[in-house]
């Protein structure tokens, strides 16, 4: 199973995915009426959105992290927690830029 191997790769992957997944499931619960181009338009472009959506889509690396620090695999988690320092930083920088 995924969440028994301990590997910092695995962890860069999972941080990667978790957030895009997260940004998949905040549309389809809160903007289903509209294209997912739309959508994405409408979040890199709105200030308020950025920071909204960008944190909430964060969050699935939280819960990632979490599992991963409470099973002792830890380099695992270092992975999650370095791209999620990285994505943090982008939503930081598109909503100064925006």
């Amino acid at each position: 199973m995924i969440f028994k191997k301990d590997n910092l790769k695995l962890g860069l992957v999972l941080g990667l995915i978790g957030p895009v997944v997260g940004l998949f499931i905040i549309y389809f619960i809160k903007f289903p009426g509209i294209s997912f181009r739309d959508f994405f338009d409408l979040f890199i472009n709105t200030n308020r959105l950025i920071t909204s959506i960008g944190s909430l889509s964060l969050l699935a690396n939280v819960v990632l992290f979490t599992i991963y620090i409470n099973t002792h695999r830890d380099n695992t988690a270092k992975g999650i927690f370095i791209v999620t320092l990285v994505y943090g930083i982008g939503i930081l920088l598109l909503k100064l830029l925006n």
